[in-house]
């Protein structure tokens, strides 16, 4: 048997623990500081929103190829077309023979005017997107109501499955505790925010659910009679469930995690640009997160707030007295026996014994 499949029974046996409810306070702290710097980001530095989301024309340029001159050389006859509503153009590569660039909205015949400028810079076939900001609006809209039904389903289901109001609140904190930091690494990362990316944060709200019902069922399993139980606490039986539901948390993780890394790199070192790498970085955070909160902030938190129920409480208190009782009442071990010795002193008044032949010399 490998070692990690050892290290996997004893944690299932519990002959192995780490206590995840224990220190959740400290799990809440690094929590607190990493959604702090969330925050902060998208204060100052803001979603860099893409085209889609703001409107504008996004002209795709054809080189032989896209070094630093060819991109500055296109950025320039942008802004020496003559016209000034394109604005300050953003640009891009994508693959080793094109280069995109984006500018405010603009009629069809300002961007016919600015193709050309791009033809003559070099350019040998140009190509242009129109998108107005309405579109944008529809498309932030739409997110935003999937979002919210979302999260009510989510609530929904966890409290018809499990019968647990607390495991909902819970959950409903780890999904945020995972879309704050997704959206933290986004703004200070820079990358744009595009209808990918909100593909990408409702994938990850499911995978994380997914994972955070997965540790509440074996919660629920290992709880389940535990106020007749004389043994663990509520608390010590949650913490169970997490210690034997890691390996199989950091084994999917790793599995899941792999290609979408995969996609990551393609998307920013190979292709540049594009909805792949929008997309791939937002799994790729939410994934990691995901797994982080189903472990170390729904479960303890869902814990901490069954722990409150004056039935469980009093369980608890009964538990760790009937404990301390046994500690207090155990029998001491006996103290070993000390080794019999003869002293200097005793050796010399010991009556020493006649060597035999001596006796039967004396006799005779």
């Amino acid at each position: 048997m490998s070692k990690l499949s050892t290290f996997g029974h004893d944690l299932y046996e519990g002959h192995v623990s780490f206590d995840f409810v224990g220190r959740r306070k400290l799990w809440y702290s690094i929590s607190a500081v990493v959604m702090l710097l969330a925050v902060v980001g998208v204060l100052v530095r803001g979603f860099s929103f893409g085209i889609e989301f703001e409107g504008g024309v996004e002209f795709t340029a054809q080189v032989e190829t896209n070094d630093s001159a060819t991109v500055d050389a296109l950025i320039k006859a942008v802004g020496d077309a003559g016209v000034p509503e394109a604005g300050d153009p953003i640009a891009s590569t994508s693959g080793d023979d094109a280069v995109r660039i984006q500018t405010a909205a603009l009629d069809q015949d300002q961007a016919s005017t600015i193709e050309k400028a791009l033809g003559d810079a070099g350019a040998t076939e140009v190509s242009q997107n129109l998108i107005g900001p309405s579109w944008g609006e529809q498309v932030a809209k739409k997110a935003l109501t999937g979002l919210l039904v979302f999260l009510v389903v989510v609530v929904l289901f966890i409290w018809a499955y499990f019968r647990e109001w607390r495991m909902s609140a819970a959950g409903i904190v780890a999904l945020a505790h995972d879309l704050v930091i997704t959206a933290g690494v986004y703004a200070w990362s820079g990358f744009e925010v595009t209808p990918a990316t909100v593909t990408g944060l409702l994938t990850i709200l499911g995978y994380s659910l997914y994972d955070t019902v997965v540790v509440f069922d074996k919660v629920r399993e290992n709880t389940r009679g535990v106020l007749r139980s004389k043994t663990r606490t509520y608390v010590e039986q949650a913490n169970l469930a997490v210690n034997q539901t890691l390996v199989r948390s950091i084994n999917t993780s790793i599995t899941a995690l792999l290609p979408v890394a995969a996609l990551l790199f393609v998307g920013v070192f190979v292709l540049g640009t594009g909805p792949l790498k929008d997309l791939a970085l937002a799994l790729f955070v939410g994934m990691a997160v995901g797994t982080y909160s189903s472990i170390f902030i729904a479960t303890p938190l869902a814990a901490q707030l069954k722990g409150r129920e004056p039935s469980v409480k009093a369980h608890t208190a009964k538990v760790l007295e009937l404990r301390t009782r046994e500690v207090v009442e155990a029998p001491a071990a006996p103290r070993p026996a000390r080794p019999i010795t003869t002293s200097g002193a005793s050796r010399r008044t010991q009556p020493s014994r006649t060597p035999r032949s001596r006796r039967g010399k004396g006799r005779s």
